[in-house]
């Protein structure tokens, strides 16, 4: 199956995804010529791209009309889209070049495309996964270095997004800290990927606490991509809460959350009087995980809906 496929370097796993299942993938082609549109089923684009340059992307959109081909965008910024001028953003959605819309929260999903469709992240397996160990390796109490961690962005100078994660995770530092509790936060961006799957399993708790598409007080529905990476690997995740969770793990059996800071402590110190209980939390949501939530899942998804939406184009045309 041939696509068109204009994402950045930044959904590399959601590429990987697609080849992995067999598509033949043309690249960064905004201005595709007959060749290049023959036998095409798709067109898939990062929507951030998009709304930075929407006279190109109409232009896209009527190239592709002629063929049938529909447009299709992938949102890792929803609801709020931090960094990109308000008027784009009008100016996009006023152009409406768009088929599709897939995005992993569906807040204003009906602003963007006549069809909406719910793409969670997902676990990138190649890189996220056992690491050649097994479940049953995590059932030991010892085999732990630390009772909490976070491996994410901590850089609230450059990222001003991050600045309510890091006054949290200090926060929540001093209170664990106080009851002697181990914890562990770290900065992800100077950590390779393997290294990151090693703390990941030598720590009992997980945490999960904001993402760079929050805005104030008001989160995104999605989940972050390490609350699917986290399981992968075998860790037990403990995250805050999030609208979109109750859709792609069972609440209490695959997914352990918390409210706010002392929700938080309170969980924490549960969760760790508590060691079988997280194992069989992380073994279900493991298992959901790659049953339902990798990147060859997620590239599956997208042409079920670019074949319905094939299947509705031609017989809107044959009426």
């Amino acid at each position: 199956m041939k696509l068109l496929f204009n994402l950045t370097s930044g959904l590399q796993a959601q590429k990987e995804g697609f080849e992995t299942i067999g598509c033949e993938l043309v690249e960064n082609i905004w201005q595709p010529d007959r060749s290049e549109l023959e036998g095409c089923t798709a067109c898939i684009i990062d929507l951030y791209e998009a709304i930075r340059h929407p006279f190109r992307t109409l232009r896209l959109k009527f190239r592709l009309l002629r063929h049938g081909i529909p447009l299709l965008a992938i949102d890792r910024d929803a609801p709020w889209h931090r960094g990109v001028h308000q008027r784009k953003l009008w100016l996009f959605r006023a152009l409406n070049p768009l088929d599709i819309y897939a995005s992993h929260s569906l807040q204003n999903a009906d602003k963007y495309a006549p069809v909406s469709l719910y793409l969670p992240s997902a676990a990138w397996t190649r890189i996220y996964n056992l690491a050649g160990r097994s479940l049953r390796d995590f059932r030991d109490p010892g085999a732990y270095r630390y009772d909490v961690c976070f491996i994410g962005n901590l850089d609230a100078t450059r990222y001003r997004e991050h600045r309510k994660r890091v006054a949290f995770l200090e926060e929540l530092q001093s209170r664990l800290t106080a009851l002697g509790i181990n914890c562990h936060f770290v900065d992800s961006t100077a950590i390779a990927p393997a290294e990151q799957v090693a703390l990941i399993q030598q720590s009992r708790i997980n945490l999960n606490y904001g993402a760079a598409c929050d805005s104030g007080s008001e989160k995104s529905w999605g989940l972050p991509e390490r609350c699917y990476g986290i399981p992968a690997c075998g860790g037990f995740l403990l995250s805050d809460s999030r609208e979109h969770a109750k859709d792609d793990f069972a609440p209490g059996t695959e997914w352990a959350s918390f409210d706010d800071m002392d929700d938080c402590v309170n969980k924490v110190r549960y969760y760790l009087s508590h060691f079988e209980l997280t194992r069989e939390i992380a073994e279900a949501a493991h298992q959901r995980v790659l049953r339902d939530h990798t990147y060859e899942i997620r590239a599956r998804q997208i042409l079920e809906v670019v074949h319905a939406w094939q299947e509705n184009h031609l017989s809107g045309d044959a009426s």
